[in-house]
């Protein structure tokens, strides 16, 4: 499929040969709902499948926190976005929420080119979590197929190291859902990149603020 018939099947009122205006505006109401209601769908779906284990994993979450842990997220192209948002979701989250050390390995140039040019993209993260990372730590993984080498390779590094590993990925998981490197993989199953990582903002969101509530707990839970 070329690019144009992909972008006609996501937006045909874009290319109608119509000068019904009434019409084209209908369409894109009609649109705009249909994908609305995928969207809500797809986030019942991992409600469903994944709340019980956002919970337990957000606790384990902030028990790293307390002992002093780090979390590192990484991911590419869009992915890399989200994983900036992760970090700053729990560094600088506002209001009354604790401010927690986060970081977006994505997010040094220098850095990441440099290991890209030297060795190969498929070391990036990896290298990064072999020189930083630690037992108390967090590693989070994000991807839209599940199946990029480099964070397949961080999510092995990071386990050799003891750190506590989580993946978002769409479709069934792709590769990381193979992995034994992964204690926690939140899939939204769609076939829909768009809808993926909109289901997947919603997934860090919602963990991150059980993360917060668990660290401004008055009980701490040991729970590594």
């Amino acid at each position: 499929m070329s690019g144009n018939d992909a972008m006609e099947s996501l937006y045909p009122f874009l290319y109608a040969d119509s000068g019904d205006v009434s019409a084209v505006l209908e369409q894109v109401r009609a649109s705009t709902t249909a994908k609305a209601e995928e969207i809500l769908q797809l986030r019942r779906v991992v409600c469903a499948q994944d709340g019980d284990r956002l919970a337990e994993c957000a606790r384990r979450i902030a028990y790293r926190f307390r002992t002093g842990g780090r979390l590192f997220a990484f991911g590419n192209g869009g992915s890399a976005t989200d994983a900036q948002q992760v970090a700053a979701l729990f560094l600088h989250p506002g209001g009354s929420a604790p401010s927690l050390p986060a970081f977006c390995l994505a997010s040094d140039t220098a850095v990441v080119t440099a290991l890209c040019n030297d060795i190969g993209v498929e070391v990036v993260f990896a290298r990064q979590l072999a020189a930083f990372g630690g037992r108390d730590d967090i590693a989070v993984g994000l991807s839209t197929s599940g199946n990029s080498p480099n964070l397949l390779r961080a999510f092995d590094e990071a386990s050799r190291r003891g750190m506590l590993t989580v993946g978002l990925a769409g479709y069934e998981g792709g590769k990381m859902a193979e992995s034994d490197s992964i204690d926690y993989l939140f899939v939204a199953p769609s076939a829909s990149v768009h809808r993926i990582q909109e289901a997947q903002t919603t997934i860090y969101q919602v963990l991150w603020e059980l993360t917060a509530q668990e660290v401004a707990s008055d009980v701490p839970r040991h729970s590594g």
